[in-house]
């Protein structure tokens, strides 16, 4: 149980250097008195989503806290389970609204520090984007720490290997809470910042003729706010929940495999680890004067490749000290997970920066049309499928082999499982990498309506097109990682589902043979709720920016002088219509993810929703890829083209290519990363609701 020590000092060393970096950006002057005042705006606007969207947001905790309470007094969930699931959503939120807070003022101190040089811009971006990541893995161990506590104290009467059993049992369950924030803060998010971010491009760039970020646009401020709540808020609560549940189901699965407390201890150790890499590495993060992506991109490298190197070295004396000499194929799973993410993140790279041959295809496409850009998005994005399966299925066979799978399939399990917790073992840094970049965006904007010199937007505008590359690189990396997740919360649900029938006397056993009915009718039903959610989720950014195309041209025809910088855009008319929409469209998204397992546990039983959680896996994994990278892709074909090729901005392949964009914004922001909760969350309500469907489901 000493080993558990590992997750507070983890916690602990992660939210103190998330301190220190925020002090280091407050040290920097957010600029002249125009900056601070668009600064302030976007703040405002980022404060007021969160503020109704956290009401909203209550509203459903309250609910689900008292239908898991009224479950708790009749058994069929732990009594800890409605306080875990509160404890789980308010550290999600709290980790996305932490790393918007310091986004909202890092924005303007980057544009600022881009006067004085690209490094220093660099520097300022990336110390924002570090609170993010430390903020996360630190709330995570943080929160993991507090509950394996009053657990061990609680059952402290009960023998070491029935108290670790019932604590990681109880455990898994928590991540509920998390994985519901999560939902809300991606998706509501998404929506908001996909609005806004349409509606400007199509009015203002295509309509209107004007250049992006341009002050006489009045959704360019809810632009700005949307990156924030969208890529920050959404981000951070969405990475917290991948984080804790990759540790949380190893935990519970080392359990299962036999290797009790010293099994938990090996994810928490690693965990831990990976803060003290990622806090290292992060200070590795220097660039030059060359506003090149390829030096840029290096930059970011060295830090995150050290961070890996870290992780890959010492995890091997962490296997060996903890489980003894002999467990070699459990440190492979490690690396397994720790290299699946670098590679993914390198083909997610290929297909996505202007660097490769596939973005720039989708840019010369734009000389034959719209249609044509759009046609060539879609291909990149389906063709770049087929390197994150090879590479996840690689991974899962060879982390099961080396664990031993073969001769104990749950120690397979646990194998599978680490892998996962490889891969985010370094979230630290990889998620500054990530977070980094909506501030490098908006620093662009501050630049481009402070009206600053052609150099400082030269800079922001490099750094933003390598946070285009990032995000996207991110966005891949946490579908991975969900995939590799999701694995092993399935397994985990199989492992309650039966535990529960021993316990309870119930007479079950599962038949999980394609050729059973229940099973490939889940799979099917699986697949199909993954389409339905990205349907919900496009037509909601579809019908939000419509509201916002309609406020915008109603504002350039209405607003006498607007054109010729003599009045002012109704800024906050966007950022209300984008903030209601969202939080409007968000009921039909949760009810559709909540209610699924419930009804095909109830109408098919335990096979069938295990049939469900195995096809949405792996067709929200496929499908996440394919959006988020084709949303990338067209992008950053957008950007190569305002880089001065084919005619630049203003030209016509310009403005196809921002048609192209607008596909891609709801592909990438808002449907392809809110995929990897819903496969997640469908998975964690299976295994809470786990006793409700054993008990009543009808064949």
């Amino acid at each position: 149980m000493k080993l558990i020590v590992f997750a507070p000092v983890g916690a602990t060393l992660a939210l103190l250097f998330a301190a220190y970096y925020t002090y280091t950006v407050f040290k920097i002057d957010e600029g002249t008195d125009k900056m601070k005042y668009i600064a302030n705006s976007i703040r405002k606007g980022a404060n007021a989503f969160l503020k109704r969207q956290y009401k909203g947001v209550s509203i459903f905790f309250v609910v689900m806290f008292v239908i898991l309470f009224i479950l708790s007094r009749f058994n069929f969930v732990s009594i800890f389970m409605p306080f875990a699931f509160l404890t789980g959503g308010i550290f999600s939120g709290l980790s996305g609204y932490l790393g918007m807070k310091i986004a909202t003022n890092s924005n303007s101190r980057t544009a600022n520090a881009c006067m004085k040089s690209l490094n220093s811009g660099l520097r300022v971006a990336f110390s924002s984007g570090s609170v993010m990541g430390l903020v996360v893995v630190g709330l995570a161990l943080t929160d993991f720490s507090i509950w394996f506590g009053i657990l061990n104290w609680y059952y402290g009467s009960m023998p070491i290997n029935d108290r670790i059993t019932i604590i990681t049992t109880t455990m898994l369950t928590f991540s509920m809470g998390a994985s519901s924030m999560a939902l809300f803060a991606r998706v509501g998010g998404g929506i908001f910042t996909k609005a806004a971010d349409v509606g400007a491009d199509l009015v203002g760039k295509v309509e209107v003729g004007i250049p992006e970020d341009d002050p006489r646009n009045p959704a360019v401020i809810a632009d700005n706010v949307g990156d924030n709540v969208g890529d920050v808020a959404g981000m951070g609560a969405d990475l917290y929940e991948s984080y804790a549940g990759s540790i949380l189901s190893s935990c519970a699965l080392a359990v299962v495999a036999g290797l009790s407390v010293k099994g938990v201890a090996i994810p928490v150790i690693i965990a831990s680890i990976g803060v003290i890499a990622s806090i290292i590495g992060s200070f590795l993060v220097k660039s030059k004067e060359d506003v090149s992506q390829k030096s840029l991109l290096k930059a970011l490298r060295k830090g995150t490749y050290f961070s890996a190197i870290v992780i890959a070295v010492v995890s091997f004396f962490i296997v060996n000290g903890v489980l003894g000499k002999g467990h070699i194929g459990i440190y492979i799973s490690i690396l397994c997970g720790l290299l699946a993410g670098l590679l993914i993140g390198f083909f997610t790279e290929y297909y996505t920066s202007d660097n490769y041959n596939p973005t720039k295809s989708i840019a010369k496409s734009s000389e034959t049309g719209a249609a044509t850009v759009i046609i060539t998005g879609l291909s990149v994005g389906m063709k770049s499928t087929a390197a994150p399966v090879i590479i996840i299925g690689c991974s899962i066979l060879i982390s099961f082999v080396s664990s031993g799978g073969f001769n104990n399939f749950n120690m397979g399990l646990f194998g599978i499982a680490l892998s996962s917790v490889g891969m985010l073992s370094t979230l630290g840094i990889t998620l500054a990498t990530d977070a980094y970049g909506p501030v490098a965006d908006n620093a662009g904007g501050i630049a481009e309506m402070a009206e600053l010199p052609a150099e400082v937007r030269n800079r922001t505008d490099a750094l933003d097109s390598l946070g285009n590359t990032t995000a996207a690189t991110g966005k891949g990396f946490a579908i991975g990682s969900a995939a590799l997740t999701a694995l092993a919360f399935i397994a985990s649900y199989k492992n309650s589902i039966e535990q529960l029938a021993i316990t309870n006397n119930i007479a079950f056993k599962f038949d999980l043979s394609i050729l059973n009915p229940q099973v490939l009718i889940g799979a099917f039903i699986g697949a199909m709720v993954t389409f339905a959610f990205s349907s919900c989720t496009m037509s909601s950014v579809g019908r939000a920016a419509s509201k916002i195309v309609i406020e915008v041209r109603r504002q350039f025809k209405e607003i006498k002088g607007l054109m010729e910088k003599k009045a002012e855009p109704d800024y906050e008319a966007c950022v209300d219509i984008c903030t209601k929409s969202s939080q409007k469209e968000l009921i039909v998204i949760a009810l559709i993810t909540i209610v699924s397992p419930l009804l095909v546990g109830i109408i098919l039983g335990p096979n069938g929703v295990t049939g469900l959680l195995a096809g949405s896996t792996i067709c929200g994994f496929v499908l996440a890829v394919m959006m988020s990278n084709s949303g990338g892709a067209w992008d950053n074909a957008k950007k190569y083209i305002e880089a001065g090729n084919l005619g630049g901005k203003g030209s016509n392949c310009h403005k196809e290519a921002v048609v192209g964009d607008t596909v891609g914004d709801p592909f990438k922001d808002t449907s392809g990363p809110a995929l990897n909760i819903l496969i997640k969350l469908m998975s964690i309500i299976s295994i809470v609701f786990g006793m409700v469907i054993l008990t009543f489901h009808i064949f």
